[in-house]
């Protein structure tokens, strides 16, 4: 007579379960994660029901329960791996496992700002965070940002939802500061890289401009530029001026200075000993240099002209 061993049948029928979660998850669309995390307290089920039977068919008088270890064992496995699961789900590790494999690379619209200029603004200061950005004069009476940025997200919606989520504008007296923004960053082993962002900024020709950096790229188009501006602290610029144009442009303390041959009065400075300390002072001038462009501690900085 053959021995029914506790454990063969539970095995069994946890593969065969575990089996129809699986084949009917992918028709049915159902979430993996939650496939494993619901389905293995059916296997304590299956194992009580396996015992009971065995005791109920029994026709000992005093049935000895007989187990299958290595049957049990891979059970108590499968089933140690739903309750890890269920752990992970509870404590939302699993949560952000799922968004991880789920990012992909998505580029967006940044949200547009604008900003009324009335008369009593003179000057306009702005500070980055990083992000890659082109300043371009215009004859409009207003400060205006758009451009786009890209990241990795799961999520469908955008990641930023107004233009306060990327620049703040506070005008003191005849001052208007704008403060970019960085890019919403969760601090997790999970979280992907930073996102980028490509913005250009409008500004009103007759408006003194300061833009401190911080080690980003710039690019400038001053185009009819009726006023002074003022660069500092970023990684490298890029001076895109009209050879028509009424420009002086100042470069101190560079470690490069790019264009064609003949642009840029390029001089090295030198320590109190004399000698080179490796960084360049540039001047290009095109008409009477009436208004100047000073950048001061960019290390590349490159002119290109334009007829």
């Amino acid at each position: 007579m053959r021995t029914w061993r506790v454990g063969t049948f539970s095995m069994g029928a946890s593969l065969v379960f575990l089996g129809l979660f699986l084949f009917f998850s992918k028709f049915l669309g159902l979430d993996l994660v939650q496939v494993m995390t619901a389905w293995w307290p059916l296997l304590l089920v299956v194992i009580g029901i396996e015992i009971l039977l065995y005791l109920f068919l029994s026709r000992q008088e005093k049935p000895v329960l007989k187990y299958d270890f290595l049957s049990i064992f891979f059970v108590g496995l499968i089933g140690t791996a739903g309750i890890a699961f269920a752990i992970l789900s509870t404590t939302g590790i699993m949560g952000k496992v799922e968004e991880v494999m789920a990012r992909e690379e998505r580029s967006l619209e940044l949200p547009a700002f604008s900003y009324q200029m009335d008369d009593s603004i003179k000057r306009v200061v702005v500070r980055t965070v990083g992000h890659q950005m082109t300043v371009e004069s215009t004859e409009e009476k207003e400060v205006s940002l758009f451009g786009t940025y890209r990241v990795q997200t799961a999520k469908k919606e955008k990641l930023l939802q107004s233009a306060d989520d990327v620049i703040s504008a506070n005008q003191k007296g005849d001052t208007l500061y704008l403060n970019m923004k960085s890019l919403p960053n969760e601090m997790s082993p999970f979280n992907a890289a930073a996102g980028e962002v490509a913005a250009t900024l409008l500004v009103p020709n007759h408006v003194k401009l300061e833009v401190i950096g911080s080690d980003n790229a710039l690019t400038l188009k001053p185009r009819s530029l009726v006023n002074d501006w003022s660069i500092e602290s970023v990684a490298s610029v890029v001076v895109d001026v009209a050879a028509a144009s009424n420009l002086k442009v100042a470069a101190v303390g560079a470690q490069e200075v790019r264009g064609k041959d003949g642009d840029w009065k390029v001089s090295t400075e030198k320590d109190l000993n004399g000698i080179d300390n490796g960084r360049k002072n540039a001047v290009f001038q095109s008409g009477e240099g009436k208004y100047h462009i000073n950048i001061a501690n960019a290390y590349d900085v490159s002119l290109t002209t334009n007829k």
